[in-house]
């Protein structure tokens, strides 16, 4: 265990950061999840945007690497495309 104030205040500080980080990183992926199952196109379209949105304010948080975001918004649109 730490033995300097210091030490403990980061650990406190590490423990609230992860706990915030966890809990963007868990909305986003429901949220994808969410989008991966619609099977309306014009729903999909509507909702494209909002999850485009979600997963650049994650990317940004730095919860996600902005490659993974990029990953994420293309397979979101390759599913937007393939519903009939």
């Amino acid at each position: 265990m730490a033995n300097h104030k210091d030490a403990l205040k980061r650990v406190r500080q590490s423990e609230k950061r992860r706990l915030h980080n966890r809990y963007y990183a868990k909305n986003m992926r429901n949220e994808v999840r969410k989008f991966r199952a619609l099977t309306d196109k014009s729903e999909a379209e509507a909702q494209l945007s909002k999850i485009y949105s979600i997963i650049d304010r994650v990317a940004r948080r730095g919860i996600i690497h902005k490659n993974k975001a990029a990953n994420l918004k293309s397979k979101m649109t390759k599913h937007t495309a393939k519903l009939a």
